[in-house]
């Protein structure tokens, strides 16, 4: 392995989304991370545990029975040696299984456990299911999201699993790591999609906060109602991408439009933005989108066609800075971000559940009696 995070040791309790994520995350910048399968269970998700399986990269596995006499003393073992853990199960799941901070610190104090739920390991909702949406519902932000005509729009499980969960996960994680490395000391990260998507919105808390953002969906500066800030249909059905904010930027945009900035002034007043957006559209729906691409590429107007997958992975930029790879034959964004010196490897493809099983145990210390014997009790 290589990568700024080579030489860390990480456990990963498998679960679904946002834990998974982060693991990758980690393991993509180096860390050994060891996926622990429940031995035997059954996918929750189709195209989980195949090689489709993105988030799963990168990793080994691990299938084991912990409700096998011996089984959880070995994972424990394993807990001993490692740097951290990930879990993403309901608040007291670990608890259950005897694998809860207080058992894990114990037999290693310097371990970063890090818990990722969707309200927190606390509070009125912790013990209850949920799903990106509900959390963001919860949090203020998806309420924001969307056209004012209609209800909110759904914006995929970007903001809550991945954006506020995963990536925030693996935040924390990577600072309770440093705090570790100086002080020697472990400790619990309690990561909350709630959490992380209300820090998702800081920006606009502030500016709501000093009269500059209303709770009226597509009534804001980047919430879609500004004229320069959205997406417009072209001839053939898709879409454009405008982000001209800077008044110099925004004058470009009109200027390559073949339009008289001062009929688009004054910029900044949202009363006039519904008339401005009309006219635009108008002009965006004379030409197909890939027109209005070719006039605008390399320019500082700030637009850009709206690509769906398989076009963001062939554009040039992208392939030019090697922005998706292929693992295996699945296409895939690489790892992020860039280093200029501990420069990660491609990932691996995704392990099947327990394939790593017998090599992770003697890998991390197990000696060979001990594998035979949690063999023959079907533990592993």
């Amino acid at each position: 392995m290589s990568g700024p995070l080579t030489g860390l040791r990480l456990i990963e309790m498998v679960g679904l989304g946002p834990a998974p994520f982060c693991a990758m995350m980690l393991s993509d910048m180096g860390a050994e991370v060891v996926r622990v399968h429940a031995k035997g269970a059954r996918p929750a998700v189709p195209l989980i545990d195949t090689e489709f399986d993105v988030l799963a990269r990168g990793r080994r596995s691990l299938a084991i029975d912990l409700k096998v006499a011996g089984a959880r003393e070995a994972l424990l073992d394993l807990v001993e040696k490692a740097d951290g853990l990930v879990e993403g199960f309901r608040p007291g799941v670990m608890e259950r299984l005897g694998l809860g901070p207080d058992v894990c610190l114990a037999c290693n104090p310097r371990l970063v456990y890090g818990r990722m739920t969707g309200w927190g390991q606390d509070g009125p909702l912790a013990p209850t299911a949920g799903h990106d949406i509900t959390y963001i519902a919860l949090a203020g932000v998806l309420h924001a999201i969307g056209p004012k005509d209609r209800p909110p729009a759904v914006p995929l499980n970007l903001v809550g699993d991945f954006g506020g969960g995963g990536l925030l996960l693996a935040f924390g994680m990577v600072c309770a790591l440093l705090e570790t490395a100086r002080s020697g000391q472990g400790q619990v990260i309690d990561a909350a999609m709630t959490d992380g998507a209300a820090l998702l919105g800081a920006m606009m808390s502030g500016f709501k906060a000093g009269g500059g953002w209303s709770n009226a969906r597509e009534a804001n500066l980047l919430d879609g109602a500004a004229h320069f800030y959205g997406t417009y249909a072209c001839k053939d059905g898709r879409y454009l991408a405008v982000g001209a904010i800077e008044p110099k930027f925004y004058r470009l945009f009109l200027d390559m439009l073949g339009l008289d900035p001062a009929a688009f002034e004054p910029q900044n007043d949202p009363a006039r933005w519904p008339e401005f957006r009309q006219r635009l559209a108008a002009v965006f729906a004379q030409e197909p989108r890939d027109h209005w691409a070719a006039l605008f590429a390399g320019s500082d107007a700030c637009v850009a066609p709206v690509l769906d997958w398989d076009e963001a992975m062939a554009h040039p930029h992208n392939a030019a800075r090697g922005t998706y790879v292929t693992v295996a034959g699945v296409p895939q964004p690489a790892p992020a971000p860039r280093f200029s010196r501990t420069v990660p490897d491609r990932p691996a493809p995704p392990p099947q559940p327990g394939a790593d099983t017998l090599a992770v145990l003697a890998d991390w210390g197990l000696d060979a009696a001990r594998i035979a014997a949690l063999t023959a009790s079907g533990a592993i």
